[in-house]
């Protein structure tokens, strides 16, 4: 990753677990990460290597903006029972006791989804599997700033 990345502490939050599949509400019958995977590899990304679910970074009271990340794949139709969707990635990487993950942020535009939408300072990140991280924990979020943007609010 460049060096000239943005570093914000963010705080694990508990999401919808319907990326991860233990939702027990969810319109899937498997975690949308685990069913999008072949999709992503077809378009030329592979998330084989990651944990099958988000890890939900609260950056409150600051938001986000995406502006140009590295990937976007328009109009996914993974499932076949519901519309398209539209998603983009970016490499970004997490400190938690000072051990370095690298990873993606995960963003499913909201436009596109049919529910589960996350609080506009949550962002998503897709993640090797951490150990000992939890609910309330701090960590330390690195991203590029020439693909999204910080928005710093008081």
């Amino acid at each position: 990753m460049k060096s000239n990345l943005t570093s914000i502490i963010g705080i694990v939050k508990p999401g919808h677990q319907v990326a991860s599949g233990r939702a027990k509400d969810s319109p899937y019958e498997r975690g949308t990460i685990e069913m999008q995977l072949p999709f992503f590899q077809d378009l030329g990304l592979d998330l084989s290597s990651f944990f099958l679910g988000t890890l939900n970074i609260s950056l409150s009271p600051h938001t986000f903006k995406l502006i140009k990340p590295k990937y976007t794949f328009k109009e996914v139709k993974w499932h076949p029972d519901y519309a398209a969707e539209t998603f983009s990635f970016s490499p970004c990487g997490i400190v938690y006791q000072n051990t370095s993950y690298k990873g993606l942020i995960y963003y499913p535009h909201p436009e596109t989804k049919i529910g589960h939408f996350q609080d506009n300072c949550i962002l998503e990140a897709i993640m090797p599997k951490i150990p000992k991280i939890n609910y309330g924990d701090r960590i330390m979020l690195k991203i590029n700033p020439e693909e999204i943007k910080i928005i710093f609010n008081s």
